[in-house]
């Protein structure tokens, strides 16, 4: 056994507050993360865009919290996202701008929610590619709610167009507008917010990626222009999740909580990560033509920029352990981790299934180990499909019905997408593409009909319907596709990097691996979320003062979303074997 070295690089404090507070905060720590994830990498990884478009800038600075601070005051550090010395515009890590100066789109990119700082003794460690400790539903909730105090009166939006116009006194036709361009960005937005966000809130570190995915793309991209809205396909998401960490993300042969997508190389990646965009408000409004339809007819993703950042997060290594570390304690728990029956059959490193000459994958099992099943009922929803009925991928899915399943939409969305972006590139497809309704005969049969091209072969059985009682027949995928994983079933991943990943199990249930540790039924019923970190039983310290925010969690449902049953391995280990466990695992 090696135990990684306890060095880490100090840089200069990103994370510091306004004033006083400032010259108080400590430099931040970043942890070291292998010698390819360097200065440079991580500026591009916090900055690349991917195609996200969610805000006009110059609304987004005009706007004000209800105590009259702007609402990039803080640069969002309130909702846990960090500061960005790069950035000169109040914008966090992870938020990009794009467009022209004078009409730049504020947007996310993964680094917003897949950059983690925690603290320890009041120190700040940074960690790349580590599950964000954010507060995403409050993000959208108050991002709503001023944009709706804009919009309340006359006066309050007088005052927000000459902030957002330049001018104490704006032309009458510039304002109105503008006024048109807010009411129909509102009608969008709020819909979604108010619809989608559950009651019980997710918290910190919480959301549910993919109600929202599902909800974003049907509710706001299928419908009839102009606001392309089909409200009736928002439903309530309430099956959150734990951000996952993005070290070994690109290697591992299934991925999704549910184990629904097929991974391991660059294609596979550009699927996954497509998905991710349109879910965090890439602009996506399919057409349909007489012979094909159109799925970059107004499509803001970000191919190229997507490539790039799978690119890096492939730099990205695991974070190193920066505290001391007993090595005779972890040698023993290094055994009991590779014992037949125990950790490493699951989450140890094995070969995966073949999916490039360039790269090997880790095998990634996805089984039922009794922990919440709320995420299967997501994957059961059904929507209309609207402007993407009757459309369907050759070789891979069937057209798509007025009603079906939110799953096949987005399936069709992502694979058609990609299609239609590599038939253009590579010039068999035109690229400007005919009017609604306008006959095209030099479409080529690969988009409706005949096959993928060679080169796109991997997409067949790229995403695999999860099982869940009561759905429609699963999508057709082509022969020899991977089985849909089972109901309630999750992803078991290679676990380097663990100890900086708390709160524990898919759904983010459990605060610590001591806790993890214990049976179920003894595991705490509630716990607070937080960057404070506990060294000692490997997760989230139990004081907490960021986020006014207690997770309530137990084992009395396990389809409650908040369900900390299931995983009932290692809790019959002597405290001893426990304890040796835990220090091996923050070597790996």
């Amino acid at each position: 056994m090696r135990i990684r070295s306890t060095l880490v690089s100090v840089a200069i404090a990103c994370t510091a507050l306004a004033g006083s507070a400032a010259a108080q905060t400590p430099p931040v720590i970043f942890v070291g993360q292998g010698a390819n994830w360097t200065a440079a990498t991580r500026a591009s990884f916090y900055s690349q865009d991917q195609g996200s478009s969610m805000i006009p800038y110059d609304w987004l600075a005009a706007l004000k919290q209800p105590n009259g601070q702007a609402f990039l005051a803080d640069s969002l550090a309130r909702y846990g996202y960090l500061s960005n010395p790069a950035n000169t515009n109040g914008l966090p890590v992870g938020f990009t701008l794009t467009g022209p100066a004078g009409a730049q789109v504020a947007g996310m990119t993964c680094a917003a929610c897949h950059t983690r700082q925690i603290t320890v003794a009041g120190v700040p460690y940074r960690i790349d590619g580590g599950p964000g400790i954010v507060d995403f539903q409050h993000f959208l909730a108050d991002l709503d709610v001023a944009v709706g105090s804009v919009l309340a009166s006359d006066a309050a939006f007088a005052t927000f167009a000459s902030a957002v116009l330049h001018s104490p006194s704006p032309p009458p036709e510039e304002v109105l507008t503008l006024r048109v361009a807010v009411d129909g960005w509102y009608l969008r937005f709020h819909t979604l917010t108010s619809r989608a966000l559950p009651k019980t809130p997710w918290g910190p570190s919480r959301l549910d990626a993919v109600g929202m995915i599902f909800n974003r793309l049907t509710g706001l991209d299928l419908g009839p222009p102009p606001s392309y809205l089909i409200a009736d396909n928002i439903k309530v998401a309430d099956a959150p999740v734990r951000y996952p960490f993005l070290w070994n993300a690109a290697r591992q042969d299934f991925t999704q909580w549910p184990g629904f997508a097929q991974n391991g190389n660059d294609l596979l990646g550009l699927a996954r990560n497509l998905g991710e965009v349109y879910g965090v408000f890439a602009v996506f409004q399919p057409v349909q033509n007489v012979i094909y339809t159109d799925y970059l007819h107004n499509n803001s993703a970000n191919f190229d920029g997507l490539g790039k950042l799978e690119d890096l997060i492939k730099q990205i290594g695991p974070p190193q352990w920066p505290w001391q570390v007993d090595p005779n304690l972890a040698a023993q728990g290094e055994a009991i981790y590779n014992r037949q029956g125990s950790c490493a059959d699951c989450h140890g490193i094995k070969p995966g299934q073949f999916r490039s000459i360039f790269s090997d994958t880790w095998a990634t099992p996805v089984q039922n180990v009794g922990t919440d099943t709320r995420e299967y009922d997501i994957m059961a929803w059904t929507a209309q499909t609207g402007a993407l009925e009757g459309s369907y991928i050759p070789g891979v899915t069937d057209p798509l019905k007025a009603t079906d399943a939110a799953f096949n939409i987005l399936t069709t969305a992502v694979l058609g997408s990609i299609t239609q972006h590599y038939l253009t590139s590579s010039g068999i497809f035109p690229a400007a593409q005919p009017p609604t309704g306008a006959a095209d005969t030099r479409v080529p049969s690969q988009l409706h009909g005949g096959s993928l091209p060679p080169q796109l072969r991997d997409l067949q059985g790229a995403f695999r319907r999860p099982a869940s009682p009561g759905q429609g027949p699963a999508m057709n995928v082509a022969p020899g596709a991977a089985q849909a994983p089972p109901f309630g079933a999750y992803e078991s991943r290679v676990m380097q990097g663990i100890w900086a990943a708390a709160p524990y199990l898919h759904n983010g249930s459990v605060p610590t691996l001591a806790e993890l540790l214990k049976k179920p039924a003894d595991r705490v019923k509630k716990f607070k979320i937080g960057p404070a970190y506990d060294i000692v039983n490997v997760g989230l310290a139990a004081d907490q003062t960021q986020f006014d925010y207690e997770l309530q969690t137990g084992c009395g449902d396990i389809n409650s979303g908040n369900s900390n049953c299931g995983h009932d391995f290692g809790t019959n280990l002597s405290e001893q074997e426990k304890k040796a466990l835990l220090e091996y695992l923050k070597t790996l």
